[in-house]
């Protein structure tokens, strides 16, 4: 017989006998989706009030598309996020640990056979004539010379242990979920960068309007020293108008710098997303009319939240790690049974290595009983158990917070409307009030202070307007990142999706 076919008639039917066995522990369930119908207290309106020529539609149980982004209709934005995943170093550093795990997977997985391995050796040996008459050898005398002599030996090695109590099983079933885990984090990032880039791009448009809009409220506020200063050397008016007019334009000035302080962070911020250094981010600046805010949104139902948010998913995934390693740690407690067998061939010349009269080998069984470890297979366990219920709080913790998020994304999504609502028709009233100041002006109704007042009320309407503006875009963009993001719908995760049942 083949020594082939003898090692797969040893242990053959050993291994299926163990991969059939049970495997100690707990069969992980993923949680089941909370039985709440809704995300916020009271029922969601159809629709946001109107504002700035756009009113919000809630579209309950819509899909997200993989790319939301684009639905803000900036295709500078577009190219902006193309960039980031191709060139973010973060998600390079999540791709390759997602890699990392899986292929201590298919490390893991090589236990649930038996492992292989050859020897060839080849050994050139002179004894002396007296260790031979030492130990016997006939008449040989201890004077006689013995000529050297070569040894050739081949040999194969098997060696199995039985799966019977599944610790194997569960080591290979936790090592996936640390893979599903980083799956889950890898996708959690690609939402991230996009939800992040989409807010800074935002933020960006807001500050760019926000100091043009303060530039013009000082050059207002010089013209008004400037004439005030006029009136004080021609007496016709007090020192102290001069000195409140140049304590207000001293505050407004104070405002710039912080504003183009977090301008340039934010630039910066861009910057470190796609991957490049400061000095060599020459993107185009983005402006509050180049972003489009999306007419409908997406409400997805309560009960598919938790197969769309990857966090909500990574920490399935970590629940049921922790549940395998219960098992693997209740494995460790239970005999382990070992078997191995070496067959191989002795000669002192090649020619004859494999001959049937050169052949030796041996069969060994083996089981191993932990039977006093000084309390540490037991405190192992009792710890994987403990380990296992923070697992389950911290779970039911995401989820709790991703509700939230949801609900705090739809119920500011209305009251942004409402604020941008306001906002518009405040500066609308101070555009009013400004161009009939300036007639007023013209007519020698008022005195020329009266319109650079006008103009300053009205540049800080704008500014008002401009961060609600700014607030109800970054709000939807959260609103995207709350629901997952649409991460199933994209070709280069459909595996992933596939395996949570998200897509056919």
């Amino acid at each position: 017989m083949k020594p082939t076919g003898f090692l797969f008639r040893l242990f053959g039917p050993a291994a299926l006998l163990a991969l059939g066995g049970c495997a100690v522990g707990m069969n992980f369930q993923a949680p089941t989706a909370p039985d709440v119908a809704s995300y916020t207290p009271a029922p969601l309106p159809p629709a946001t009030v109107q504002a700035a020529g756009v009113a919000q539609h809630f579209d309950p149980g819509a899909d997200i598309s993989g790319e939301w982004w684009t639905l803000f209709h900036a295709p500078e934005l577009n190219s902006l996020i193309n960039t980031a995943l191709a060139h973010n170093p973060t998600l390079d550093a999540s791709q390759q640990t997602l890699i990392e795990a899986e292929e201590n997977v298919r490390a893991e997985e090589g236990s649930f056979v038996p492992s292989l391995s050859g020897s060839f050796q080849a050994e050139r040996e002179r004894i002396s004539s007296a260790e031979l008459a030492g130990q016997g050898a006939g008449s040989l005398s201890s004077s006689a010379v013995i000529p050297p002599y070569s040894l050739y030996n081949a040999s194969l090695s098997v060696s199995y242990t039985l799966d019977v109590f599944g610790g194997v099983r569960r080591q290979v079933e936790s090592l996936q979920a640390q893979a599903d885990y980083e799956r889950y984090e890898l996708e959690a990032a690609y939402l991230t960068l996009t939800a992040n880039i989409v807010t800074a791009a935002v933020n960006e448009a807001s500050l760019n309007a926000q100091v043009d809009a303060t530039n013009k409220i000082i050059a207002v506020d010089h013209k008004q020293l400037d004439i005030l200063t006029n009136q004080v050397s021609l007496g016709g008016a007090p020192m102290a108008n001069v000195l409140s007019e140049q304590a207000s334009l001293a505050s407004t000035e104070a405002t710039l710098p912080p504003l183009e302080a977090q301008l340039a962070e934010e630039r910066n911020q861009l910057a470190d997303y796609v991957g490049t250094f400061p000095a060599e981010f020459h993107e185009a600046d983005f402006t509050l009319d180049s972003l489009d805010v999306p007419p409908d949104v997406p409400v997805s139902l309560p009960s598919a939240l938790l197969a769309q948010r990857p966090d909500i998913a990574a920490a399935a995934a970590q629940l049921h790690e922790a549940s395998a390693n219960v098992g693997v740690a209740t494995a460790n407690m239970l005999p382990q049974i070992t078997l191995s067998a070496d067959v191989g061939q002795d000669a002192l010349t090649v020619g004859t290595l494999f001959t049937p009269q050169n052949l030796l080998w041996s069969l060994v069984a083996g089981i191993t009983q932990p039977i006093f470890e000084g309390g540490t297979l037991d405190a192992r366990r009792k710890a994987a158990i403990a380990a296992f219920r923070a697992s389950g709080a911290q779970y039911q913790s995401t989820v709790l917070a991703a509700f939230q998020n949801v609900a705090d994304a739809l119920q500011v999504l209305q009251f942004d409307a409402e604020a941008l609502q306001a906002a518009q028709a405040a500066e609308a009233a101070s555009a009013k009030s400004l161009a009939v100041t300036e007639d007023q002006v013209q007519l020698g109704g008022q005195p020329f202070t009266a319109e650079l007042t006008a103009q300053t009320t009205y540049q800080n309407a704008v500014i008002n307007r401009v961060k609600a503006q700014a607030t109800r875009l970054a709000d939807t963009a959260a609103l995207f990142q709350a629901l997952g993001g649409g991460w199933w719908n994209r070709q280069d995760v459909s595996k992933a999706a596939q395996c949570c049942g998200i897509i056919p």
